[in-house]
């Protein structure tokens, strides 16, 4: 793309080239083509970065504000992403491929954590301990110093609002590594920060690649806390870095979510959970329905009904708002085309899709569904993140359940059944990071989100998420007993104050000298 303006890297309030002249050309899915071109961020943009935030909280610029303040501040951020959101939904459409739609729903999500945290900013408490007569003890929440931010690709805008906006609320200030797959939203981010007057060094925005940059950031000595969401490979290696400087993360580290499906249920919301929890955004989500674990009087029913429900979805750019948008990449595509051939070659049967969509441009993938898939195989165990579903059946509701929680993941789950018992015996049972009733997605913004198992830990969303942006610190104070002299005295005035208030009230009385 000769000729094309060259986006930079936001470090200490200044839009920054990179120092090696490198760059990094962005596709659009549905095409392939390039649309825009940014500057590739290396270990000296990283060290930038990483000082300008580190200044920010060593001179306590955000921590010596109100927190009504900075409270303010996210209310600022939002309003400004807010006068640009059709275009920076249009952005933020065409740079992951998603359908137009579910990227103004991004925006939207992004407003709404950004308002959502500057509500609590000043709300961040501690407390006071009793201790006896001697003793004043009361705690502190303080931020830890500089947040290190790794985010992911499939929601690249909302998923960076809502770690930085806890962080800037509680007085962290943040480095935020963007996708190098989808790197616009997060400028999009930087400028609205920009304009909102956070203050220079506080929001710094990188557009690297994560094996360079996102590497660097998180070995960087003066980062004193991680936030990532990716896979669990990406994560282990995050992790040790962490564990060399014992800096606290928080991990999202996707899933292999299932929905356990009662012959009771109501199919059609079955079919609509299918619809939305496994297509949309062509499957890339962490906490997609990837797994139907239906009882096996309704399984053929049901598999009909999802059968014809996938085969009625429109392909297309997400521009035009289609059901099946493309995949972010042609390796991603090619990731879940190989499973899909694992997923044959170890006895599932195709009941629809299966293979990539080589008659058009961009990175398509058929929405896929697999029925008889066994415990044991890859496609029930492992992460696809793509449009495919894997339906394997039971025969009892225990057996429902254990297979549900039969992996290594822990995300999301859910369970579709008419009987309020057995939702509640099942939401109980099901062992995961949220479950999910008679629907998909059912959280909220307000609602706290992360993983069990090697899914990771730590909570996003929510008013629990903020307890990961701050560490309680303990002030005790040892008070000295009064002198005698000042006891008499107090003793004197006591006595004075009782005598005056023995004698009968008067008007004279109470304006004595």
């Amino acid at each position: 793309m000769a000729g094309a303006e060259v986006v930079k890297n936001y470090i200490d309030g200044e839009w920054k080239d990179s120092s090696s002249g490198r760059r990094i050309e962005v596709d659009d899915p549905s095409n392939g083509k390039t649309i825009a071109v940014v500057a590739e961020a290396g270990q000296e943009e990283v060290d930038l970065a990483v000082a300008a935030a580190n200044r920010v909280f060593r001179d306590r610029i955000l921590i010596d504000m109100h927190p009504y303040d900075r409270g303010r501040m996210l209310f600022r951020v939002a309003d400004a992403l807010e006068a640009r959101s059709d275009e920076i939904a249009t952005i933020n459409c065409v740079e992951t491929g998603k359908a137009l739609d579910l990227a103004r729903g991004e925006v939207g999500t992004t407003i709404r954590y950004l308002r959502y945290y500057a509500g609590l900013a000043d709300k961040v408490e501690g407390r006071s301990i009793p201790r006896g007569a001697e003793f004043v003890d009361y705690t502190v929440r303080s931020p830890f110093g500089v947040s290190a931010q790794i985010v992911p690709w499939n929601g690249p805008l909302e998923l960076t609002a809502r770690s930085l906006a806890c962080a800037i609320a509680t007085g962290n200030s943040v480095v935020v590594k963007s996708p190098e797959l989808a790197p616009l939203s997060g400028v999009e981010f930087a400028r609205a920060c920009e304009s909102a007057g956070v203050p220079a060094g506080a929001v710094n925005v990188l557009t690297g690649y994560g094996h360079t940059a996102g590497q660097a950031l998180i070995q960087h000595p003066d980062v004193r806390h991680i936030v990532f969401t990716g896979s669990p490979a990406t994560g282990r290696a995050v992790l040790k870095a962490a564990s060399e400087r014992i800096v606290p993360c928080i991990m999202e580290l996707g899933g292999k979510s299932a929905a356990v499906v009662y012959a009771d249920a109501d199919l059609d919301a079955v079919v609509e959970a299918v619809r939305i929890g496994t297509y949309l955004n062509a499957g890339q989500n962490c906490n997609n329905l990837t797994r139907l674990i239906v009882e096996r009087s309704i399984a053929n029913e049901l598999l009909d009904r999802v059968k014809a429900c996938v085969e009625g979805l429109s392909v297309g750019p997400g521009l035009e708002n289609f059901d099946i948008t493309p995949m972010i990449s042609q390796k991603q595509r090619q990731l879940v085309e190989g499973a899909c051939q694992v997923a044959l070659s170890e006895g599932a049967r195709i009941v629809t899709g299966g293979a990539a969509l080589s008659d058009r441009s961009g990175y398509f993938m058929a929405a896929t569904v697999f029925s008889d898939v066994k415990r044991e195989s890859n496609l029930f165990q492992k992460e696809v993140f793509g449009p495919v579903l894997a339906v394997t059946v039971f025969d009892d509701p225990a057996s429902g359940i254990e297979l549900a929680n039969d992996t290594d993941q822990g995300l999301a789950a859910g369970v579709f059944t008419r009987d309020i018992d057995r939702a509640l015996w099942c939401a109980e049972r099901l062992w995961a990071g949220q479950v999910y009733v008679n629907g998909w997605y059912v959280g909220g913004v307000e609602t706290p989100f992360g993983g069990v198992k090697q899914s990771g830990y730590g909570r996003e969303k929510g008013q629990e998420a903020l307890d990961g942006y701050v560490q309680t610190r303990n002030i005790g104070i040892r008070i000295s007993p009064p002198s005698s002299g000042e006891v008499s005295g107090t003793q004197s005035r006591t006595a004075a104050l009782d005598q005056g208030l023995s004698q009968p009230f008067t008007l004279s009385n109470l304006v004595q000298p």
